[in-house]
């Protein structure tokens, strides 16, 4: 049965002046004709109780044709816009005294009697202007040949067209429940949990459905047609959940929506191509999304904007044959990302900073207002992690910091400096960070570029091993340790096992070597060498020097795995 909340319901009464009928025509050949569908593809004649997609140019008029066969038929049209608003008309048309079956000889074929008419205005039975599902139903027609005229003035558009004579029985459309809206019953500042009552074509009727959940940031659609003609062939269309999984995400990384690395699949119904004659224009992507869940009446969307109004549209689909029913949609606000906190940082003091995976940290500084410089040391322990810098709102710095960097910006009278670290996806990021005006007096040791340990293949012994590193013109305090690891330990365990910011004071006693100072105001001389010795033969060993500043702050050189000689 056709939805009757966007139906018009029309009662003819007979009409004695058109009793005649219809010349006769090869009923076998027209019912070969209605099985092979391919005879209504691009074709004027409506076949009974299918379904035709079509496609009208701008301002050109485009009629079709239905055939009824005997008075007091029941009769229903279904127009369906896709992209854009509709004209349309139905009317029934007054056949010639001589095309009478009566007076004819042979029968006339359907499409002699539609150029016979062609010219004539008919009895029009209903018109309807508008870009919703609208359909004329009538519980007695008569007999004779209806003539089905549309025009779409507002650009090239398709459509589709259902006609019955049959509607009680076929009933193609999925059936609304008594209350056809979605509901919210959830709302935060990423997601929106959807609710609805499930169809009684599914929970009475038993018929195959699906449910499939559309979202847009520009308006509610009336029919999924009307969706389909939004997205591009290339939009991401995604397949039901895995059982178990109703409630997984949409990827809406550029909602704009789809990720690079989502599913694309082809919808179940078909876009029709534009016509030959005509430039094809490529449409932007849209903001719209389409997911079909199955039977579920329950969906959480998720990957939203905070403070973003997005609609929401719900369709029950016939599984069987993709004709779909619109439930009434809605809309909502997500809710506002949460302020962030801004820590104030102390000109010379070191704060520790945890970043949540994908999340931010504001922090703030304001240096004395007679300054000429600002020097920010950032010590990044776990993964990378994107340090911006504004002063008095315009952007300074941008960079992604891995290990430990320093930047020096120029100062500003009076100037506050505002810095946003962003976590990556991996995983959550520690860091530790130190602003100041006078960078001879900080916490963080002054570091060479150049923190690898290097290790002598040729002065390795069966229990010793011989290693440099780099230093500075400042005197600082080294301490080097030890750790016999597993022949197969790799930089990848080393990276994933180790906060990069952990001190020495975090080691075993019987893991350290020996701590000494040094410096040297030749850089070209600054190095030191060291041999270990007490190592065991063919052992491997994760060798760690830290460097530590007169203000207590250690860093860590890059680790090094060496291994003693087996056999001497």
């Amino acid at each position: 049965m056709v939805p009757l909340h966007w139906c018009m319901l029309w009662l003819l009464l007979p009409l004695s002046s058109r009793t005649q009928k219809l010349p006769t025509r090869d009923e076998e050949l027209f019912q070969m004709q209605i099985r092979d569908k391919a005879f209504f593809h691009d074709s004027s004649v409506i076949p009974d109780g299918a379904e035709i997609s079509s496609y009208l140019f701008r301002d050109t008029p485009k009629r079709y044709f239905f055939v009824v066969e005997e008075d007091n038929t029941p009769l229903s049209v279904t127009v369906t816009p896709c992209d854009a608003p509709l004209e349309w008309k139905l009317s029934l048309q007054e056949l010639p005294e001589e095309a009478s079956g009566e007076g004819s000889g042979d029968p006339e074929p359907l499409d002699q009697q539609k150029q016979q008419i062609i010219n004539e205005e008919g009895t029009e039975l209903f018109s309807y202007k508008g870009n919703d599902v609208e359909c004329f139903i009538a519980s007695s027609s008569p007999s004779g040949l209806y003539q089905l005229e549309l025009l779409s003035t507002e650009k090239d558009t398709h459509f589709k067209v259902y006609a019955t004579t049959t509607p009680e029985s076929d009933q193609p459309y999925p059936e609304l429940p008594y209350d056809p809206r979605v509901d919210v019953t959830s709302l935060g500042r990423t997601t929106v949990t959807l609710a609805w009552k499930p169809s009684p074509t599914a929970s009475v009727l038993k018929q195959p459905i699906q449910y499939c959940v559309v979202v847009s940031r520009e308006h509610n659609f009336k029919s999924l047609c009307a969706v389909e003609a939004k997205l591009s062939a290339d939009d991401a269309f995604m397949t039901a959940p895995k059982p178990g999984l109703d409630f997984s995400p949409f990827d809406f990384a550029h909602f704009g929506f789809a990720s690079e690395n989502s599913a694309k699949e082809r919808s179940l119904l078909t876009k029709p191509s534009p016509k030959l004659g005509r430039h094809a224009h490529a449409r932007p992507k849209a903001d719209v999304q389409k997911v079909c869940i199955g039977n579920k009446n329950i969906f959480t969307v998720s990957d939203l904007k905070p403070d973003t109004q997005y609609y929401f549209d719900v369709f029950v689909a016939n599984s069987d044959s993709n004709m779909s029913t619109a439930y009434l949609g809605t809309f909502a606000r997500t809710k506002e990302e949460a302020r962030q906190k801004t820590v104030e940082l102390k000109d010379g003091k070191v704060t520790d900073v945890f970043v949540k995976r994908k999340g931010a940290k504001f922090l703030r500084f304001a240096p004395v207002p007679s300054h000429q410089k600002v020097t920010f040391f950032v010590h990044s322990c776990l993964d990378a992690v994107q340090i911006q810098v504004r002063r008095d709102g315009k952007l300074l710095l941008s960079q992604n910091v891995e290990g430990i960097r320093q930047f020096q910006l120029r100062g500003k009278p009076k100037a506050k400096y505002l810095i946003r670290l962003k976590g990556n996806k991996k995983g959550a990021s520690m860091l530790k960070i130190l602003a100041t005006t006078r960078p001879s007096k900080q916490s963080f040791p002054s570091l060479p570029e150049d923190r690898r340990i290097k290790a002598f293949d040729k002065l390795r012994t069966c229990s010793s091993v011989t290693v440099a590193w780099l230093g500075t013109q400042e005197r600082n305090k080294f301490c080097i340790y030890k750790k016999e690891v597993d022949d197969n330990y790799n930089e990848d365990q080393k990276k994933r096992e180790q906060n990069q910011c952990l001190g020495p004071d975090t080691r075993k006693k019987s893991e350290k070597v020996l701590c000494k100072y040094f410096h040297s105001q030749n850089l070209q001389k600054a190095v030191t060498t060291e041999t270990i010795k007490g190592l065991q033969p063919g052992k491997s060993y994760l060798l760690d020097v830290y460097v530590t500043a007169h203000g207590g702050h250690s860093v860590k050189y890059q680790s090094k795995v060496v291994k003693t000689r087996k056999f001497c």
